[in-house]
């Protein structure tokens, strides 16, 4: 048996091509110097998972009190129970263990799982397809010229990603702190539907914000434009509000995205038919584990779930499952290139090919770590265990 025997963290400057305003959009912006973390647990053997992060997410406090001391001597293949393990300790954290600081210990485990065996982990994770169609998902609108300023500019954008392959665009619209409001994104949703025709999937991500009778305008729109799905247009916490919703439109109400509670808080939004398509990520919903919890779950009550997010992470998750039909690549924007890999990274984990994103093959969850550029460019590390 192999147990773990460190839980540590890299911190090291990286470089990335946009900005995130107050409200936490992000939008392009000029070439400029961020700071990343890569978690990593090492086993007794020696083999090494890992997970890039925030380095606010996996601080050293978290480490050292938390994740450390439920995960140092334990057999590291023993991913479900080390997952309750840590996620325990939240409730005495005080806030301190974030879900994404879960997710984070959750997707190095199943990483170094995979390195151990020598499979991807969406084969360890039960293998059910090799590609999937993804998305076009947009960046929130802006007021930069040529960008995403306008509906115009929106359709424009939506012409140019059919063209490179996706049969299916989400529009994240206007959000403060730009001008706003349910006219202006019917005018943007209207635009693209008729730019692209009645063949291309079209989802929306509005403001979050709006109000019932806002919601309600903004989705007889949509059902009337034929959209897939309607995501996230009022304060998620309330559950009720989303089930008068969707037991008013056509068009399908997807969620939830944000709201606190992992696959448990799943659970009460398909109970309560505030949904008809679920919803569920890896980093904000505490890992992979509750992740697979939640898609399972849709695909009891026969209902998809769509997986929130890009990366390596949501791959494993939809590679290993058949109830939903997407994966998200983005954030995209017409200033903005997706498939240029960052700095630390040797190329990216999700190429476009026909439309499709294929699943990686390299053992593990398949990122592509430049090691070297890592290691010349750390300013900082903590952990907890041996050296």
């Amino acid at each position: 048996m192999a147990v773990v025997e460190r839980v540590g963290v890299t911190v090291f400057t990286t470089v990335t091509r946009s900005v995130v305003d107050g409200h936490g959009h992000r939008h392009p912006g000029p070439p400029r110097e961020v700071r990343e973390a890569l978690l990593t647990i090492t086993d007794s053997d020696g083999v090494t998972g890992h997970c890039l992060a925030a380095p606010d997410t996996v601080r050293e406090a978290v480490i050292t009190s938390h994740i450390g001391p439920a995960l140092v001597g334990q057999d590291s293949l023993d991913r479900e129970r080390l997952w309750h393990r840590v996620a325990r300790r939240q409730r005495g954290a005080q806030g301190n263990l974030s879900d994404r600081a879960l997710s984070a210990a959750d997707q190095a485990l199943w990483d170094l799982a995979g390195r151990r065996l020598g499979l991807p982990v969406w084969k360890l994770l039960g293998g059910a397809r090799a590609e999937v169609p993804a998305y076009a998902s947009t960046m929130c609108g802006d007021d930069i010229p040529g960008g995403l300023a306008t509906p115009e500019d929106y359709a424009a954008f939506a012409k140019d990603l059919v063209s490179r392959g996706y049969r299916g665009i989400k529009l994240h619209t206007w959000m403060p702190p730009m001008p706003y409001g349910v006219d202006r994104d019917i005018e943007a949703c209207a635009a693209v539907r008729d730019a692209v025709g009645p063949d291309v999937a079209l989802m929306l991500d509005s403001n979050h914000w709006y109000s019932r009778s806002e919601a309600l305008t903004l989705g007889r729109a949509l059902d009337e434009l034929g959209f897939a799905w309607y995501e996230e247009p009022m304060e998620e916490a309330s559950v009720q509000s989303y089930r008068w919703l969707a037991d008013q439109l056509r068009t399908p109400i997807l969620g939830p995205e944000t709201s606190w509670g992992k696959h448990m808080a799943r659970a009460e939004w398909v109970a309560a038919g505030a949904c008809d398509i679920l919803r569920v990520g890896v980093v904000g919903s505490g890992g992979i584990i509750p992740a697979v919890k939640a898609v399972h779950l849709a695909e009891s009550f026969g209902m998809d779930c769509e997986i929130h997010g890009n990366g390596s992470g949501a791959l494993a998750v939809i590679g290993a499952t058949l109830c939903g039909r997407w994966y998200e690549r983005g954030l995209l924007h017409p200033h903005s290139d997706y498939d240029t890999p960052a700095p630390h990274l040797r190329s990216i984990v999700d190429p476009l090919v026909d439309g499709k994103v294929r699943m990686p093959d390299a053992p593990g969850l398949g990122d592509d770590l430049d090691v070297d550029y890592i290691a010349s460019r750390t300013v900082a590390s903590w952990g907890t265990g041996s050296q």
